[in-house]
């Protein structure tokens, strides 16, 4: 009874549209109340805020965030799309193949979704229209190649997955990284075949030099060697993660500074959105631990793990319902609230099955992002409608094709562990 109310209240308040953190800790705290009175609230209290925060793995969020927050400074992001378009440009769905190579790209530099979707809703996007490309198809692309951000490294999504799991969180960057090409070449053969089929929804873009596209690879080249750096010092044990992304950062400054985009204005600015985000991470994390103690204290995830073990199905059926009920919750929720709120009660029950965690959290990912462009509230698509313009059936329309590839691209993950486990085994993980 106890632990029905205390969701029931997490559920309401999450309706009302409070935020992630606040609803998980009014949960946790009226939960705590219940079982153990004012005395037990007090005693977590005054210990769960320093105990979340303090951990040495949790510098690497700000760090990266502050890292994706220079590079954006510097302005090299926006030669990022141009040079993808003039390498693949003339073939069949050049630049919607373009597209989600930005995607990547803007991944790796950004780190979420939403952040994604809108930087190429205002810069691939009108090129494509432009061009002549159906609507619908241009918008579908954008949307799902919004969605690599949480996957590509760094991902800030797989360090708090890394955090809350308790799972090396530079094997999981690492692990990260043959899913996001694979994914990426699932948009990017999808647009292909889909242009192949129908040319006159993606019509070819001009002929670039080779000149040019020299010169736009210059441009771009410092970017790509930064994020290439500090996945390879994560890779070689040179460095921890945390200390990548310093180095990260700092290179990222260095960006910035070249390109004469460090005034003590703009830093200021950049600085103040990174601990911005920071903050609204590390609240969540807070919610999420005292709900975790709350679930403790009930047992409640033991009972789930007995139950679901009492079954007479395959593990496979059981990880087929956990991976459709993250897509169902990426259609209504943010990224990073779904992991904190069904790491703690998922994860035992994956273990419990014999499933490797850094596996679960690759796929986790890969599927919740599915969720972000399926209707009725899939976030992407609104936001790219928002910065397009364009009606937001239309978006869901171009972004079907994609949805039944990335099924598709799941089964082969799940059905293959080793397409994400062979990287992080060869760092000794």
């Amino acid at each position: 009874m106890t632990g029905a109310l205390a969701l029931a209240v997490l559920f309401l308040l999450l309706a009302i549209g409070a935020p992630v953190g606040l609803a998980m800790l009014g949960a946790g705290i009226l939960g705590l109340w219940m079982i153990g009175g004012s005395g037990m609230v007090m005693g977590i209290l005054q210990n769960a805020p320093l105990s979340t925060v303090s951990s040495y793995e949790l510098i690497t969020i700000p760090m990266f965030l502050l890292m994706a927050e220079f590079v954006l400074l510097s302005g090299v992001a926006d030669s990022l799309f141009r040079a993808t378009a003039a390498l693949v440009g003339r073939i069949p769905g050049g630049l919607g193949m373009a597209t989600a190579l930005a995607g990547a790209g803007f991944g790796a530099i950004c780190g979420t979704s939403t952040a994604s979707a809108a930087t190429l809703s205002s810069t691939s996007l009108p090129a494509m229209l432009k061009l002549g490309y159906e609507p619908k198809m241009a918008a579908g692309v954008v949307a799902i190649s919004g969605t690599l951000a949480m996957l590509i490294p760094p991902s800030v999504a797989l360090v708090i997955y890394g955090l809350l799991a308790e799972v090396n969180i530079g094997a999981l960057l690492i692990g990260g990284i043959i899913p996001g090409i694979l994914v990426t070449m699932t948009i990017m053969l999808t647009v292909f075949l889909l242009a192949w089929r129908h040319p006159e929804r993606a019509p070819r873009s001009p002929a670039v030099s080779w000149r040019e596209k020299i010169e736009l690879l210059r441009v771009v080249g410092p970017m790509l060697l930064l994020l290439t750096l500090v996945t390879g010092v994560i890779y070689s044990g040179i460095a921890t993660p945390t200390e990548a992304s310093a180095l990260g950062a700092f290179g990222a400054f260095v960006l910035a500074i070249t390109h004469g985009q460090a005034t003590p204005a703009k830093l200021g600015h950049s600085v103040l959105r990174a601990v911005q985000g920071t903050c609204m991470i590390a609240f969540i994390l807070l919610g999420a631990s005292i709900f975790g103690y709350f679930f403790t204290l009930t047992r409640l995830t033991q009972d789930l793990v007995g139950w679901v073990g009492a079954m007479e199905v395959s593990r496979w059926v059981i990880i087929a319902i956990i991976l459709a009920g993250y897509i169902v919750l990426g259609a209504f929720m943010d990224q990073i609230a779904i992991l904190v709120l069904t790491v703690p009660v998922v994860l035992p029950l994956i273990k419990s099955l014999g499933f490797d965690p850094l596996w679960f959290g690759i796929i986790k990912i890969v599927t919740a992002e599915v969720g972000m462009i399926t209707p009725p509230i899939g976030l992407n698509c609104y936001i790219v409608a928002r910065y397009s313009g364009r009606p937001v059936g239309e978006v869901f329309q171009g972004t079907l094709p994609h949805f039944v590839a990335h099924l598709v691209t799941i089964a082969i993950l799940v059905a293959w562990p080793s397409i994400i486990l062979w990287l992080p085994a060869q760092m000794g993980r």
